[in-house]
């Protein structure tokens, strides 16, 4: 894909930002390739990098004792990586992984911690996000505690589309295990639940989602609450900033386009 495509494209946090601002964190730097199944970070590792995805997404995976691990969160373009250097710590506490291959704009975390110290504005629009994933961390965890296998791999299904931009991906037996937390097993009854409904097909790590819309009642609930909690935010960010920086051009069409196509 052409630099100028992906530009174009782009990652919505990023451009959420007035232009100086974010040309302060990019620079004239083209964005980075992220191959597939990369591990960026591992639990307890220095954060070196912020990535800002934009056709690229990364699973978010709990450290665990043996083979013993949980997916809690995804991000794609509507967000980053590299949360922990908003909160003045800059170690990771979960692994990164590259899920789905592609690009992302990456920033040096010297580069990010001076941008949000000396830039409110900045620093207003991340915090937002740092709301919202908060929330993505609750809710994963309500998620995983309280609602069935099936409807919690529907949501994910979802969620991993919305990131991918495609109702295809290729997703592997066992990373649906981390996922879910649950073995092999309890994935293949999951996914041929359904695909007996002809909502997805799956085969050899290659998924298709084949009806969006009976995929969202096969979902739980989490996945509607996500998409509300980032829409809102967003919405009130933009006129965050409206009332205390020059309007950002196309910050409505912003705020509407994450509110009808991405979730957190």
């Amino acid at each position: 894909m052409a630099t100028e495509n992906l530009v174009s494209k782009g990652n919505l946090l990023l451009a959420a930002l007035p232009v100086a601002n974010r040309m302060r964190l990019t620079g004239d730097r083209p964005p980075v390739e992220l191959p597939f199944s990369e591990t960026i970070n591992l639990p307890g590792e220095r954060i070196r990098h912020v990535y800002f995805p934009i056709d690229s997404f990364i699973s978010l995976i709990t450290p665990g004792v043996d083979r013993a691990q949980l997916e809690i969160g995804l991000v794609g373009n509507e967000g980053m990586l590299g949360v922990p250097l908003l909160l003045g710590v800059n170690v990771s506490p979960l692994r990164a992984l590259v899920q789905g291959a592609g690009h992302a704009w990456r920033v040096d975390a010297d580069t990010f911690t001076r941008e949000i110290e000396s830039n409110a504005a900045t620093r207003a629009v991340l915090n937002r996000y740092l709301y919202v994933f908060l929330s993505q961390l609750m809710q994963a965890a309500t998620c995983t505690r309280f609602h069935l296998v099936e409807a919690r791999l529907a949501r994910w299904l979802l969620m991993t589309r919305d990131r991918a931009h495609s109702s295809q991906f290729l997703v592997t037996h066992e990373f649906l295990a981390y996922m879910l937390g649950v073995r092999r097993v309890g994935v293949t009854r999951a996914a041929s639940a359904l695909q007996r409904r002809k909502l997805i097909r799956y085969s050899r790590g290659n998924l298709s989602v084949l009806d969006v819309r009976g995929l969202e009642r096969a979902a739980c609930p989490c996945y509607a609450i996500d998409k509300k909690i980032y829409s809102r935010v967003l919405a009130r960010k933009v006129r965050a900033i409206g009332t205390h920086s020059p309007p950002i051009p196309g910050a409505a069409q912003l705020a509407a386009q994450i509110a009808t196509s991405i979730s957190c």
